[in-house]
């Protein structure tokens, strides 16, 4: 039985939430830079958090091992 608890990965704690129901959502990708050439339709539907495939839901909770439970 180890001593010390788990550490949370910072940076994956900051990048993914649980949903209330309790899948895992992340950001997308396609807003950091070169946003001038992009519509702005593009651009609105980048926005938001989006539910996240569930073979790779398991391994973010590597990163993060407090979170309650998951859905699948």
């Amino acid at each position: 039985m180890p001593k010390n608890k788990m550490k949370t990965h910072k940076a994956g704690a900051k990048r993914y939430r649980l949903t209330g129901s309790g899948k895992l959502v992340r950001g997308q990708a396609g807003r950091g830079h070169l946003n001038s050439k992009k519509s702005s339709a593009r651009k609105r539907r980048l926005e938001g958090m989006v539910e996240m495939y569930t073979g790779n839901a398991t391994k973010v909770l590597v990163e993060i091992p407090y979170l309650k439970y998951i859905h699948k």
